[in-house]
């Protein structure tokens, strides 16, 4: 009997080509179908050895595989999930779980009562120089972090690739931020309460391209700035790299462009670098992103295949969805939210 897990991968979109090819540099694992409501994409991406289905229920039906990978639009999450949850197949889903913080809540709620998986894609975190410096964190190098920035701060056409999001009400919080306050609650843990300022520089998009976000976080309750734009040009700009600065009680921490991690403390400043493995199927303007994607795709197998337990489970996802809205609350009403 094989010991490989298939799985179903829903989407074909821009992402999903990249998240098959991660899936390929894992062990085990096979991807037994594409499922997409265009054939044409689906066609496109199954590439002639994997079946091809337009319909959701019907592949899972047929196909009945050992989990479920979502790479689809955030508003189609749950219904899919739900599906999946039907007939007792674990899930992986992409960023964020759901529209709204009450849906996920609810999946998560469904998923642990009847004993079945559900994870969640968020590779941020698993970036090279993010993982070297949370390391540096945890050692103590730089005593407790009592003030830090996080800066995803470019001018990226991003509405190129992905052309959807420049239609989206609200943008900048939901899709990057989704990435970053995860981040942010990786180094420093839960936050306190949030405070953020929003804004639409591009007049052609409907949503806003500039946030700022400020939270006490932690037990040691570090202040933390998250720093998000498309519409910033700057001279360090290095899409898509995130900064970092952290002020601990005993030196301090950076960031900075080209993958470079400076340490300080009482012996002076060391310098590392931290660049991505580089891998042929990835876009060279996002191989740190998708190099990313790599380790986190292994850390939520090992939790399918019963090795260990996934840092980014549904429920560790609902606390990053919770900052998203406290930060559009905060923003829409301008006064801090607690949480």
């Amino acid at each position: 009997m094989s010991d490989v897990k298939r799985f179903v991968l829903f989407g074909a979109g821009f992402w999903a080509r990249y998240q098959l090819s991660a899936w390929g540099e894992q062990r085990g694992t096979e991807c037994a179908a594409v499922v997409d409501l265009d054939a044409k994409k689906a066609l496109s991406l199954a590439g002639g050895t994997r079946a091809v289905f337009t319909d959701a229920t019907t592949a899972l039906e047929e196909i009945r595989p050992d989990f479920a990978d979502i790479v689809t639009p955030v508003e189609t999450h749950v219904a899919l999930a739900r599906l999946c949850l039907e007939r007792g197949v674990p899930v992986i889903c992409q960023k964020p779980l759901a529209p709204t913080v009450a849906e996920a809540d609810s999946l998560v709620k469904d998923f642990a009562a009847a004993g079945i998986p559900l994870l969640v894609h968020e590779n941020w975190r698993w970036q090279t120089p993010i993982r070297a410096a949370a390391a540096v964190l945890k050692s103590g190098k730089i005593g407790t972090a009592h003030r830090a920035r996080v800066s995803f701060v470019c001018s990226f056409p991003v509405f190129d690739n992905q052309p959807f999001l420049a239609t989206l009400a609200r943008f900048i919080l939901t899709d990057i931020g989704s990435h970053v306050l995860d981040v942010a609650r990786f180094l420093f843990g839960e936050a306190r309460s949030v405070y953020a300022l929003t804004k639409r520089v591009n007049p052609k998009i409907a949503g806003e391209d500039v946030a700022t976000v400020i939270m006490p976080m932690g037990e040691a309750q570090t202040a933390v700035t998250v720093e998000m734009s498309y519409a910033s040009r700057t001279e360090c700009e290095r899409f898509p790299q995130t900064y970092l600065f952290v002020e601990g009680d005993r030196g301090s921490l950076e960031i900075g462009p080209d993958y470079l991690l400076r340490v300080t403390d009482e012996t002076g400043t060391h310098v590392s670098r931290h660049a991505p493995p580089r891998y042929a199927w990835a876009d060279p303007q996002y191989d740190l992103v998708q190099a990313s994607m790599v380790p986190c795709i292994a850390d939520l197998f090992g939790h399918l295949s019963g090795t260990g337990v996934a840092e980014t489970t549904g429920a560790d996802n609902c606390e990053t969805l919770r900052l998203v809205f406290a930060a559009y609350e905060s923003a829409e009403s301008g006064s801090v939210v607690p949480l």
